[in-house]
């Protein structure tokens, strides 16, 4: 056996990729892998944004519109396949109506990553711990009367379109004025309370119901409420069920189920009461495409 030849050989082969590796344009290898990543980001972004909604359906109906499209032109069914592509070009319309409740919910993750905090954390913490005990005492005690209700935390996006639906109170936030809201007679119970900063903002408020095909008729309206409303901003929503007294977190989309006082005073403490740090912006925007806490 020849080693000289073989070591001449790898030797060669080495070399080739030595050359290749120095006369590489390194600034295109890299742009174009940054731009790969970029991209299917984006995708598996809207894909996790639509999966298990209307729109998740409404992408296979599409998927369905083109095979069939493609099918009658291979057949040669001229007529039908001329009529499929009439409506081609209204595509873009038809999907720029149809995705609106979702385009609205990506441009308001985008734009919540350029918030450099929330209302709370500009609060001293003292108030926010004080705001969250008289959350959680009233949501415990309405919990043990089984008294239904939403309380919805406001951050950094403005509900002030939520707060037209219900009737402007504007004070203090205690765990007496919340019971005596959602007493079951009063005129305001069966509405949500939006809390802004230190204050109520206002009762009887309407909140939007999830789409989210997920939860089905396993849950009832009040928890549908509370995360329609954690879908489509940031806030953290409270919800006490009238039929079990089960409390509840709404956040991010997601239902957080089972909590005492304990616990939600703890949850709540974590969620709302947190010094704004470099790494606070790339949590932002793992979150964007279904990061945890």
């Amino acid at each position: 056996m020849n080693f000289s030849k073989i070591w001449e050989a790898v030797g060669g082969f080495f070399s080739g990729i030595w050359e290749a590796a120095v006369n590489v344009d390194w600034w295109t290898v890299i742009a174009s892998a940054a731009d790969i990543v970029i991209v299917a980001c984006v995708v598996y972004w809207l894909m996790m944004l639509a999966k298990r909604t209307r729109a998740w359906q409404i992408i296979w109906g599409l998927v369905i519109f083109f095979l069939i499209t493609y099918l009658t032109d291979a057949l040669e069914l001229h007529t039908i396949n001329y009529l499929l592509r009439i409506l081609i070009p209204l595509g873009p319309v038809a999907i720029v109506i149809l995705f609106f409740p979702e385009l609205r919910s990506a441009l308001e993750n985008m734009g919540r990553m350029a918030n450099i905090g929330n209302k709370f954390p500009l609060m001293a913490k003292e108030e926010v711990t004080n705001i969250i005990d008289a959350v959680a005492k009233a949501a415990a005690s309405m919990s043990r009367k089984k008294t239904g209700a939403l309380i919805v935390m406001e951050r950094e996006t403005v509900l002030d379109d939520i707060a037209a639906t219900g009737t402007k109170l504007d004070c203090l936030v205690s765990d007496d004025i919340l019971g005596t809201i959602f007493y079951n007679g009063t005129p305001l119970h069966d509405g949500a309370v939006i809390i802004r900063g230190k204050r109520i903002y206002a009762a009887g408020c309407t909140l939007p119901l999830t789409v989210n095909t997920e939860f089905g008729t396993v849950i009832h309206t009040r928890h549908k409420a509370a995360i329609g409303m954690a879908e489509v901003s940031d806030a953290v929503v409270i919800v006490v069920s009238e039929e079990t007294g089960t409390v509840s977190i709404a956040h991010e989309g997601k239902l957080y189920r089972d909590y005492d006082e304990r616990d939600l005073t703890a949850r709540l403490r974590e969620l709302l009461v947190r010094d704004e740090d470099p790494g606070n912006l790339l949590s932002r925007f793992t979150g964007m495409f279904g990061g945890k806490r």
